[in-house]
């Protein structure tokens, strides 16, 4: 009997002692795993099928199902941001200079997108171009002599690249009536104003092109998409690879897999999984959340009298996100106008977070900078307060601005997603507000995670693209890389701002295979006395109307 039972222990000890290896022998095994599931991992599994389709990978997203958060249409403005309209990229220094790098940067980085695009069109990925873009006249329209004075300056800045042929300016208020009659009815004649306004606009709705991405994904052998699956665990194994540990959160099993390259898409989320892998990168940076809120308008009778983004100028202090802008969009197949944002502001890093976040993403490592960043950038501070105390009539008198005759039985107000601030360490600063979006990888490259906002969406394509040579870039030195990298993108590596002919062949082959509207002629050479400007002749102007919404 006492024999038996120690034999039983010894088989119990064993048992507990071979346990962790059995285990660790079933826990699956892929190339890549994608945390997220927005516009930014989808696009990133997308390139990755692309050009190595015998990987395999996992998706796993905490929601229900894709592009849930700032994915959504309903999340974000879904402008393709351009620089075509949004006056942040383009500032006065001070010597009364505009500078122009940043907006041709940011108009660039669209052009990867729309190629990028096209391509999926093309090989039947994205289905009709229409349930995703559209075309949407781009504007910047301003008041007030100061304002004035720099948008004429702009304007003629950006004349000297191509990216911005076709573009136009007045002044005069007949002529903006034609191009947004509903902005200009019921405005005081007297009023000076200014507008430049653009055909090569777009609006985009990012939930869509996430849930095609990931339909496609789904029809692969060797992709899996894990939905309502929250990442717990984030560690190193012996090997280098990472062992990721995630909940269902609907029958609250628990899975682990191993992954030889992880990213983390997560949006607001990002921040902390990046600092629960425990890479030193992810010390640099702490997050702050900015939430948004638009007035919408579904009535027929006022949304299919507008069709532009129409762009202000945004308050002081105000982030770039938060520039006031009056769009027509394109929201579950119905036309609608969103004016906005108003700055919210909630502790939660996503719109389906925790009122924590922004508490348990707070470190010895990253307090400092952030104190730092709060006495710097006490202006949006205040801008922030100012938003917060906003009465429903004073949001509806900002509309008026924009649209003099509007009708508060017309609209609602929506929340929006959250965005998140990066805040990075600085040897001098202490600490400073980062605008845009940043990636953060390991030294080795094994697993990497993006940070930031706005352009965000518009530019997934590029920013993907920046993962894949930061951390693969032995990869994408090879010639099989290179050459399907220049087959997706035609332009790859080409400053187009330099070549006005490769902006025309661009434009023409997307604007074909996305059903765009046409672009303008742009002159073959920069240097020619126009240097380079470009106008709509009238044919063009009206199958830019044919084209469009």
């Amino acid at each position: 009997m006492l024999k038996k039972s120690f034999l039983a222990l010894l088989g119990f000890v064993f048992a507990l002692v071979l346990a962790p290896a059995s285990q660790a022998a079933d826990v699956k095994k892929v190339d890549v795993l994608l945390i997220g599931g927005g516009i930014m991992s989808s696009t990133l599994a997308v390139w990755l099928n692309e050009l190595e389709p015998g990987w395999s990978m996992e998706m796993v997203e905490r929601l229900d199902g894709v592009a849930q958060e700032s994915s959504n249409g309903w999340n974000n403005a879904g402008t393709g941001h351009s620089a075509l309209a949004e006056l942040n990229y383009t500032p006065e220094n001070k010597d009364g200079k505009i500078e122009i790098a940043k907006a041709i940067e940011i108009n660039e980085a669209f052009q990867i997108s729309r190629q990028f695009w096209a391509w999926q069109v093309r090989h039947s990925v994205l289905k009709n171009p229409r349930s995703f873009i559209n075309s949407t006249p781009h504007m910047s329209f301003i008041w007030g002599d100061e304002n004035v004075a720099y948008l004429k300056k702009r304007y003629e800045a950006l004349q000297a690249s191509p990216l911005f042929a076709g573009m136009q300016y007045s002044e005069d208020h007949e002529q903006i009536k034609k191009w947004v009659p509903l902005m200009m009815e019921g405005r005081d004649p007297r009023q000076k104003l200014a507008a430049t306004w653009t055909p090569l606009g777009t609006d985009v709705n990012f939930g869509e092109i996430t849930r095609q991405f990931a339909a496609y994904l789904q029809t692969r052998p060797n992709f899996t998409l894990k939905l309502s699956s929250e990442v717990r665990d984030i560690t190193r194994n012996a090997d280098g690879t990472w062992r990721i540990g995630y909940k269902n959160l609907k029958d609250g099993s628990t899975t682990e897999t191993d992954a030889k390259f992880v990213f983390i898409g997560a949006g607001g989320g990002a921040l902390k999984l990046l600092q629960k892998s425990g890479i030193p990168e992810a010390r640099e940076y702490a997050g702050f959340p900015v939430g948004g809120s638009f007035l919408v308008t579904d009535n027929p009778a006022v949304a299919e009298r507008h069709l532009a983004k129409a762009y202000g100028k945004a308050s002081v202090g105000a982030p770039p996100m938060s520039v006031p802008h009056l769009d027509t969009r394109v929201l579950d197949g119905k036309r609608v106008i969103l004016f906005g944002p108003f700055a919210t502001f909630s502790t939660k890093f996503l719109k389906e977070g925790s009122y924590w976040d922004l508490f348990s993403s707070t470190t010895t490592h990253n307090a400092w900078p952030m104190v730092k960043v709060g006495v710097a950038e006490y202006p949006l501070v205040e801008y922030l307060a100012g938003q917060l105390m906003l009465s429903d009539d004073e949001r509806f008198a900002a509309l008026k601005e924009y649209f003099p005759n509007a009708k508060k039985e017309d609209w609602r107000l929506w929340q929006a997603g959250q965005r998140v601030q990066i805040i990075k360490r600085d040897e001098e600063k202490g600490g400073v507000l980062r605008l845009g979006t940043e990636i953060v990888a390991a030294k080795d490259g094994s697993i990497a995670g993006l940070l930031g906002a706005s352009p965000g969406a518009s530019t997934a394509a590029p920013i993907m693209l920046s993962v894949l040579e930061k951390v693969f870039k032995d990869k994408v030195a090879t010639p099989a890389w290179q050459a399907k990298i220049r087959q997706i993108v035609p332009s790859y590596g080409t400053k187009l701002n330099d070549h006005p002919d490769q902006v025309a062949k661009e434009w023409a082959y997307t604007s074909d295979v996305l059903q765009l509207a046409p672009p303008p002629a742009i002159a073959p050479k920069a240097g020619q006395p126009d240097g380079g400007r470009a106008s709509m002749s009238k044919p063009q102007e009206k199958a830019a109307a044919d084209m469009a919404l």
